[in-house]
């Protein structure tokens, strides 16, 4: 990790910038070309890139059947099972409270407006699968998903190279009661979500991670009219340490978000060059006990340690970076958290380690990343929804509002407007109801 004493705030731009996001021109050409290959051949398309990038021959066809998902079961140990179903709960029960309550408001007498929750009607699923099937995504995209009632749910992940789909992902979707499975990973899972095929249904909005070529691919997705969960780029963890910090706990934070990938990005600030000499340090030895060893140490070519004078003024560039998980290992997180405007996901004080939020604390993991924490919220019941208003007049409803109408109306040149009220008011008038 690379230390920076005391930067002014000229020079805080550039160490505020993430590793540079590789969506080059060519990705976006060979997403184009899936796309419209997917869209042309349906579902040959999804078995021909099923061999080519997952070195899969699906003979038995792109949906998981009965037979693979009952056998799921038996391959998933005890403890595991226990765990997730565990997860499961407490997910739950954090987003059960996001229930939306439908309140009737009379804006003035006899004018009655309101606004109704409905889920979307079809979404899509994206779960990784390779060197790390994320079967912890799909307990916090399908949670929602179900508890917002959407009626059709579509997953979609890549198979092994025998086949198969990864059984911990099998049983977590046989958990969440999500029978709709395809083989099917990469810009051409994406592309067959958004347009459909033979076995794929087209859904109203996918959610889910994904590499630089499914980042893309969400992006074109757009273009079709399919909406997305939010943007998304490689993870990212910030953590505000003071005097108190443990180098420990800090130094296995930081390389927790580092062993995701190599364009990971991980950043260290804190008011003690002693935290950030000793956690240097511990990062060092940990990083040698890791199976992941190698891609954590490309993440951490990218990271920064960066000391600066007081609580405030790192909170102050911490939100001007706004990361996708923000660490308080302070002593008064709570206070210090008051200042807090721009993260996606938040962890208080010493014994909060960011893994819990990845995993079984409740919240969703699902987050804004790349600065998007600015102005995007991270995925939650509100996600797998949309909300639609009403409103109702009465006689003596219409008698309140309808003057403003026409005056407001006239005023912007809008006769027609004016005239459906006028119409009405004659109506009455003439004893009409």
């Amino acid at each position: 990790m690379n230390i920076f004493q005391y930067p002014v705030q000229a020079e805080w731009p550039a160490l505020q910038q993430r590793a540079a996001q590789q969506q080059a021109q060519d990705v976006e050409q060979r997403v184009q070309q899936i796309f419209e290959d997917v869209r042309q051949r349906g579902d040959a398309a999804l078995l021909y890139y099923a061999r080519q990038f997952d070195g899969a021959d699906l003979t038995s066809g792109l949906r998981v059947g009965a037979e693979e998902l009952a056998a799921a079961v038996t391959q998933v140990p005890a403890e595991l099972q226990t765990a997730i179903r565990q997860a499961h709960a407490n997910i739950l029960r954090f987003h059960q409270a996001q229930i939306p309550q439908e309140e009737r408001v009379e804006t003035m007498p006899g004018v009655t407006c309101w606004r109704r929750a409905l889920p979307v009607q079809r979404v899509g699923l994206y779960i990784p699968g390779g060197t790390a099937p994320l079967f912890s995504t799909l307990l916090m995209l399908g949670v929602p998903a179900r508890l917002a009632g959407c009626p059709e749910i579509v997953l979609c992940t890549p198979p092994q190279k025998d086949g198969q789909v990864n059984p911990i992902i099998l049983f977590t979707a046989q958990l969440l009661g999500i029978s709709t499975i395809v083989k099917a990973g990469g810009a051409q899972a994406v592309a067959a979500l958004s347009g459909g095929t033979e076995s794929v249904p087209a859904v109203d909005k996918i959610f889910g991670p994904g590499n630089r070529y499914v980042t893309a691919a969400k992006q074109l997705a757009t273009r079709y009219g399919v909406a997305i969960d939010m943007p998304a780029g490689p993870s990212e963890v910030l953590v505000i340490a003071d005097e108190s910090a443990n180098p420990a706990f800090v130094a296995a934070d930081l390389l927790s978000q580092a062993e995701h990938g190599p364009d990971s990005q991980v950043m260290l600030l804190s008011d003690s060059i002693y935290i950030l000499e000793q956690t240097k340090a511990e990062v060092e030895r940990q990083l040698r006990e890791l199976p992941r060893a190698e891609v954590a140490a490309q993440a951490l070519q990218e990271s920064r340690a960066i000391l600066l004078r007081t609580p405030e003024e790192m909170l102050y560039f911490s939100n001007q970076y706004a990361p996708e998980h923000l660490i308080l290992a302070v002593k008064n997180p709570e206070q210090l958290a008051e200042g807090v405007t721009n993260a996606g996901s938040v962890f208080l004080g010493h014994l909060t380690p960011e893994a819990v939020g990845d995993y079984a604390s409740g919240t969703n993991h699902t987050l804004p990343t790349n600065g998007y924490a600015r102005n995007y919220s991270g995925v939650s019941l509100d996600s797998f929804l949309k909300k639609i208003t009403f409103q109702r007049l009465t006689s003596e409803g219409l008698l309140n509002v309808g003057p403003v109408v026409e005056t407001m109306a006239e005023a912007e040149g809008l006769r027609a407007h004016a005239r459906a009220v006028t119409l009405r008011l004659e109506a009455l008038a003439g004893g009409e109801e």
